[in-house]
């Protein structure tokens, strides 16, 4: 009798070539993308080479992104751009994009329908949770992304799923980030007894059918931060979901858990790590000299229409900048086509190219010595965006922008 399973372990024993796969079972998936961004490129390059390799498996299935150093400042990055045009081609990897041709690896993949529900793919970097939004599972490769490029897989565990089901509405000023940080500060502290570290986090409920991708991109990766595994959401039906898989009701999940996100109020994250989520109110009125609206898991065109919507007619506070990354050029196009970007730039806002922005080392607009910030970054671990002693909030698209205005951190509801 087949077994019953959660839709990642579909995806991992179909990858695998197995009828049925369980949690804690090693296996080695066959990928049918390999992503690495150009942060990795050269080093990954030299290493390969270093022990003999001048080729890599199955190049066709390979993705060199350009999203971290989208603007060459210095002539270490003009050189590191022309070395990754030059790996690619030594590779013969087939989907190569260089700065200004595509925008950031965890999000332009699935505009482009390269990750499409029920696929498995391996990646460099952990944020590549976000295409749990589609319903596709991605594996982080870390360092070892150089073991799949040499022989094609790479040995993994199954791991256990945690299911959550939302129930209710969020409440006006709330954003599906500020559940995400709130879901951090109760896991990772153990507050809701459930062991988080290496779990698949699978959204369900009838709230989750009306939620749009950017906001399952959002909660996709904020919870990346604590250590998940993966985060998945069960995908929509369409063009590209033929090969879609669902969880079975009486899959083996480890934890089930109700949330009513009616009673989740707007977060921030204090300086450190996205994990110390607390009520907006308890930082209210912190002076800020810096905001930013972008990254990985705010970069999405709802993302900016919400922002724009609030710095419409008015303007960024006089000792405040703020900056906007768009997530992928199309994104960018729409925005400028839509008219957001005059939005923007009439509050006295920033916007750079397509990409990380920000959240990769400050690029484009660092923080100095003892200046605060609040943004959307993936991440606000010390030195994220300049310097060490400069201090990194978190929050949602929503409390991000009107505390641009007001030049404070800003609760949503007042």
């Amino acid at each position: 009798m087949k077994m019953a399973m959660t839709m990642s372990e579909k995806i991992l024993a179909r990858a695998a070539g197995k009828a049925q796969v369980v949690p804690g079972e090693i296996i080695q998936p066959d990928p049918e993308l390999v992503i690495i961004h150009d942060g990795y490129v050269n080093m990954a390059y030299k290493q390969l080479s270093d022990i003999g390799y001048r080729k890599i498996t199955k190049p066709e299935k390979v993705m060199i992104i350009t999203d971290h150093k989208s603007l060459h400042l210095t002539p270490e990055a003009i050189m590191g751009a022309k070395n990754h045009r030059h790996v690619a081609e030594q590779w013969g990897v087939k989907h190569f994009f260089g700065a200004g041709q595509a925008g950031h690896g965890h999000i332009y993949p699935m505009e482009a329908g390269l990750v499409r529900p029920g696929m498995f793919l391996f990646s460099y970097d952990m944020h590549c949770t976000n295409f749990g939004a589609v319903g596709a599972y991605a594996q982080r490769g870390g360092p070892d992304i150089i073991t799949v490029l040499a022989t094609g897989s790479l040995l993994m565990s199954v791991p256990p799923t945690v299911r959550i089901e939302l129930a209710g509405q969020f409440k006006p000023g709330v954003h599906p980030r500020d559940l995400g940080f709130w879901l951090c500060s109760q896991l990772a502290p153990d507050r809701l007894g459930i062991d988080f570290d290496y779990r698949v986090i699978e959204f369900a409920g009838p709230v989750i059918e009306s939620m749009p991708l950017s906001s399952r991109v959002a909660l996709c990766n904020t919870l990346t931060e604590i250590g998940v595994a993966n985060v998945m959401f069960p995908p929509r039906p369409g063009k590209g979901a033929e090969r879609a898989v669902f969880s079975d009701d009486d899959a083996a999940f480890e934890h089930r858990i109700v949330l009513d996100i009616g009673k989740i109020s707007p977060q921030v994250a204090l300086p450190g790590s996205p994990d110390r989520g607390v009520p907006v109110d308890e930082v209210a009125g912190v002076k800020i000299d810096h905001a930013f609206i972008g990254a990985c898991g705010s970069g999405m065109y709802d993302d900016f229409e919400l922002a724009a919507k609030l710095l419409k007619g008015r303007h960024v506070a006089s000792h405040v900048r703020l900056f906007v990354v768009p997530g992928t050029v199309a994104i960018g196009k729409q925005m400028a086509d839509d008219g957001l970007s005059n939005i923007f730039a009439d509050a006295g806002a920033i916007q750079l190219p397509a990409g990380c922005g920000l959240c990769a080392g400050g690029l484009g607009g660092p923080l100095a010595s003892g200046e605060v910030s609040i943004s959307t970054a993936a991440t606000n671990g010390a030195g994220r965006m300049g310097a060490k002693d400069a201090q990194c909030y978190l929050g949602s698209p929503i409390t991000v922008a009107l505390s641009a205005i007001n030049g404070c951190i800003t609760d949503p509801r007042s």
